[in-house]
């Protein structure tokens, strides 16, 4: 077992503090937008970006609290990575295809009502 990282009582409340306040609000404020803003098909590489922004901090989450479970880290400091990196990927990435669904019905509404115009 190596020296840990942090003192985890620390990490884990300074990180769930930061990362799970700050991260969860904006996750859920970038979801209200996307649930507003992909209806209308507006803000769709803002909205797409950083919902696969989230996604891929959560995987790189994922990928360190292994390691620091692999390499004996304290529990404290590995469940809190990976409790993070579990809840970004997993609640971000399965609303990618809803989202990416709405953008696509926007989108094919928009040719419709072109089409019905140029008839």
């Amino acid at each position: 077992m190596s020296q840990p990282w942090f003192d985890q009582a620390t990490f884990g409340a300074l990180y769930g503090g930061i990362v799970g306040g700050v991260g969860g609000t904006l996750c859920g404020l970038l979801g209200g937008l996307g649930g507003w803003l992909a209806p209308q098909g507006r803000g769709r590489p803002w909205i797409m970006g950083g919902m696969w922004a989230f996604v891929v901090f959560g995987l790189a989450n994922l990928g360190l609290g292994f390691y620091a479970l692999y390499d004996g880290q304290p529990s404290g400091i590995w469940s809190a990575l990976l409790l993070g990196g579990v809840i970004f990927s997993v609640v971000v990435g399965s609303a990618i295809p809803v989202v990416h669904l709405r953008y696509k019905q926007a989108e094919e509404r928009h040719l419709q009502a072109e089409n019905l115009r140029n008839t």
